[in-house]
């Protein structure tokens, strides 16, 4: 309710109503482009590969370009090459000590950066398109040629390169994250077409209204699970001495570090199903009559028995792992304790430096542990009850994550730009 309030409100002001529907009409764009095919493909063989419904990692890559993937349109390649090209960024900036120093040069550093990152999305992009053409749907190309070979590359490059553009430009004249929000619609608009699935499945009699019921009340808990920890955070108190630079006194108050408990997002969930549906990509190249693709089938799909058990074991281990090695690489306690030590700050009853630094890690430590097992339950529960209650809901918990962070993440943007707008007014 207090989400609709905040909408109703944001619309009845003309600039960020203007910023609303410039952010819609982006997506809509998206949409569109996702229904626009790559030329020289054939469609009957694409719908055939993935009429089984369980095609590895192409079910993750579909899931992220809203189906277009399967499609293969002109966004098949999604906006994936640059959550890449951002990721390994992440990761030099601290193995690298000039790219690590050039991120402390403020804005000047992250336009940088940001260069850097852009360019790195269309060389994996061009990669990822040539590797998909032909490679996973060689036997859907029309023509092998290389200029046929070549235009469907440079297509789905330039998609790619155009979804990074819009994104971009939704953070700038837009409410929200640019390339969250076309994720996110991505995954909302394969909604109706679950819908319809179950709809079907419900006058066929495969299944029953109970059924539905219990599947219904448990993505409500999900969700209830899912805004409780993103909203979650610990709060660590900080006080600042009181200490005088010239006739001017600063410092004396108090305020708090916010610990996340799901630090890492939905990255670790994303790194493990990447993880996990690679070798049953592998078996998309072997022919399902293979024996080790029916091997592979019966012990690591989520599809298989005792399989299911075996992805799911996999599953909570790597997504575990994942989120403390993300958490590390986003959160520095080190970085925070020096950085609160020399503007004298200082945690009441822990020393500065040193015990600062092993209290953070302490308090971080034990939450995060909280957000792995969280993120572990909401990825692999929907496999086990898709199972149970024979619903097919592949990939749901990593959709509700994504689509409730993102929904979560924007709410909060729109109201931060109502109080600005109300703060500029009243300097006015």
């Amino acid at each position: 309710m207090k989400g609709l309030e905040t909408l109703s409100k944001a619309w009845k002001i003309p600039d960020i109503r203007g910023k609303m529907i410039f952010t819609l009409l982006m997506l809509v764009i998206f949409r569109i482009g996702s229904n626009i095919p790559v030329p020289g493909i054939n469609r009957q063989i694409l719908n055939d590969a993935f009429a089984s419904g369980n095609n590895g990692l192409m079910d993750l890559f579909n899931l992220f370009s809203g189906g277009a993937f399967g499609q293969m349109t002109i966004f098949a390649l999604s906006i994936t090459p640059y959550i890449t090209a951002s990721i390994i960024m992440q990761l030099l900036t601290i193995a690298i000590p000039s790219l690590e120093t050039m991120a402390r040069e403020g804005l000047e550093g992250r336009k940088k950066i940001t260069r850097i990152t852009r360019y790195m999305t269309v060389v994996l992009a061009l990669i990822q398109a040539t590797g998909t053409t032909i490679g996973m749907f060689s036997s859907a190309l029309i023509s092998k040629g290389f200029f046929s070979v070549a235009l469907i590359v440079v297509v789905l490059t330039a998609g790619t390169a155009f979804l990074m553009w819009l994104g971009e430009k939704i953070n700038e004249s837009g409410i929200g994250n640019g390339i969250s929000l076309i994720i996110f619609a991505g995954i909302v608009s394969r909604l109706p077409l679950g819908l319809n699935s179950i709809w079907i499945k419900l006058q066929e009699g495969s299944i029953s209204y109970v059924t539905v019921g219990i599947f219904v009340v448990f993505a409500v808990l999900v969700i209830v699970g899912i805004i409780e920890i993103q909203q979650g955070a610990r709060k660590i108190p900080v006080q600042y001495a009181k200490r005088v630079v010239g006739r001017k006194m600063y410092g004396g108050q108090a305020t708090h570090i916010p610990l996340k408990v799901n630090q890492a997002g939905v990255i670790p969930v994303i790194f493990s199903l990447s993880l996990l549906q690679f070798p049953l990509t592998i078996t998309y190249f072997m022919g399902a009559n293979s024996s080790a693709s029916q091997w592979i089938t019966k012990w690591l799909s989520p599809m298989g028995s005792p399989g299911v058990i075996v992805y799911a074991s996999f599953n909570i281990l790597l997504i575990i792992f994942f989120t403390y090695f993300y958490t590390t690489i986003t959160f520095n306690p080190l970085e925070v304790a020096n950085q609160m030590k020399a503007n004298g700050g200082f945690i009441p009853g822990i020393r500065p430096g040193t015990a600062t630094t092993e209290y953070l890690n302490k308090v971080m430590s034990r939450i995060t542990f909280v957000g792995a097992i969280f993120l572990a339950a909401v990825a692999t529960l929907p496999t086990i009850v898709s199972q149970i209650i024979d619903v097919n809901i592949a990939f749901g918990g990593t959709s509700l994550l994504i689509a409730v962070g993102v929904s979560l993440d924007t709410m909060k943007k729109l109201e931060e730009q109502m109080v600005m707008r109300n703060y500029q007014g009243f300097l006015g």
